[in-house]
Parts: C-alpha cells; structure tokens; sequence
C-alpha cells in the first residue's frame, strides 16, 4: 500500500469548473508514488481521460463518501449536506474558522464522524501570508475578460488555456483603440491581479480603494471604460454602477463621444 492516497473529488457546486489539481500535477504525484483517484466530474475544465492518461484511477462523482478511510479527499468549495458524519480527512476552502454561516454545521459533521479538516485558508507560511490563495488570479482574469469584452473578442465557450496564451490576446493589436480603466480595492490581492492584466493589455488603470469610494466621485468612476470590482463585501452596499447609469452613461460625463461607455467588469 503506498503511503499517501489523493482522492480528487467532484465539485457539487454546478458552476465549478476549476480544480486543486491539474493533469500535469497528477502525472507528478503519481510518477512520485502517490496513489491517486480522480472522480469522473461533468463540469470539470480537465476531462477524466487526462488524469486516466498520466496514471490517476477514475471514480463515479461522490463516490469518496465509500472511499478507504486512509484517502485524503480533495476539493475547492463546499461539500454536500450528506453525509451527516465525515470520517475522512479532507483538504478544501472551508470557510470554518471565521464564523461564516454554516461553519458550526460543518464542524459538527467532523466531530461525529471523526474526520478531519484541513482549510486551505489557514496554509501559511512562517510569516502567516497565506500560501493558497486564488485572489491575485480571480482579479488577473476578471479583468482580462473585461478587456476582451470591451475589445469584441471576448469568445464562448471559454477552453483552458495556459497564462502565456491568454496574455498574447491581451496585449494590444493593430486597430486596438486606447481604453481607460478603473480598479476598486486596488490594494488587495484580486486588485493587484486586475491591475496586472490591465498593464498587459497596454493600460495604466486609475486605482481606487477605502479612500476613494468611502466618498464616492460618481462621475470620475463612470468616466472611465472599464471597471473592475475587486472589493469583498460582507455587507448589502449601494453598486457603484447603477442601472440608470448603464442606461445612459454619456450623462455623467462631459464630452463623452462616440463608442465612450462605463462597463463594470
């Protein structure tokens, strides 16, 4: 038996596509002696023939619930309500230790169960950053899809694609008219990641955070092209961009020609 046994389970969240593991990881654990299970996933962005491919071992969707109680279970988001008990020691975001609504449920499911909880929220390094952390991403691509929606080559369905092809579409083409860009929460790290993909994409974006919308400039927002929201909100907040202000954006702003719309992205 190996020493380590990685079961890759599927996303009950129907909107989740994304993965802790990629194909090219699996052939790296598997090649190190890791024994891996993937479950069979309809909306995962990597097909089950990948991981089959590079040595994984395929299982029905939510099949880890009868897996060996040694598997380590593996995900992003949260479980399904059943079972009531967990046994097994899973690794997934899961919001437990911050008093979000539903982490005194969860908790419970592991102590009756005997299982265990292993937040990603909580790897970190000696200093205590954070070492799982998809923020600088989510901002990075939130952006470059605001980008190729303002420029009409924003395509469906979106395929899985590395970081260098996805910055070649980005950067400025021939017949590319300048654009200009605003990033609210600028400082955090979905605000650093936005503010990267706008600098590929051939723009300088104004940087926006407490300050700036704790007294919000209405029109300075809505005189810009695109807008990124990188702002976590806990709390209902009025939206920076109204209806009424999509519906007829050249009346906030003077001298607004032509083809000039704000856009939230």
């Amino acid at each position: 038996m190996t020493e380590l046994h990685l079961w890759l389970r599927h996303e009950v969240r129907t909107t989740e596509r994304r993965t802790p593991v990629v194909p090219d990881d699996a052939r790296r654990l598997v090649e190190a002696g890791v024994e891996l299970t993937v479950e069979d996933s309809p909306q995962r962005v990597f097909p089950a023939r990948e991981y089959e491919a590079v040595g994984a071992r395929i299982a029905p969707a939510g099949s880890w619930v009868s897996a060996p109680p040694e598997a380590v279970v593996l995900g992003l988001k949260e479980l399904p309500d059943r079972p009531t008990q967990l046994r097994h020691r899973h690794v997934f975001f899961g919001h437990a230790y911050k008093q979000q609504p539903g982490a005194a449920q969860l908790l419970r499911r592991f102590a009756a169960g005997g299982g265990a909880l292993l937040d990603l929220e909580y790897l970190v390094d000696d200093d205590g950053r954070r070492l799982a952390a998809f923020g600088f991403w989510a901002g990075y691509l939130g952006a470059a899809l605001a980008v190729l929606q303002h420029r009409g080559r924003l395509t469906a369905p979106l395929l899985p694609t590395g970081k260098d092809a996805l910055d070649e579409t980005l950067r400025p083409a021939a017949g590319d008219e300048a654009f200009t860009a605003l990033v609210v929460g600028a400082l955090g790290r979905s605000g650093r990641g936005a503010r990267a993909a706008f600098a590929t994409a051939g723009a300088e974006p104004t940087c926006w955070d407490l300050a700036e919308t704790g007294d919000l400039d209405r029109p300075a927002l809505l005189a810009h092209d695109v807008m990124v929201n990188c702002v976590l909100a806990t709390t209902p907040v009025p939206p920076f961009v109204r209806e009424q202000d999509l519906a007829a954006p050249c009346a906030w702003t003077a001298g607004c020609g032509p083809g000039t719309r704000s856009s939230s992205g």
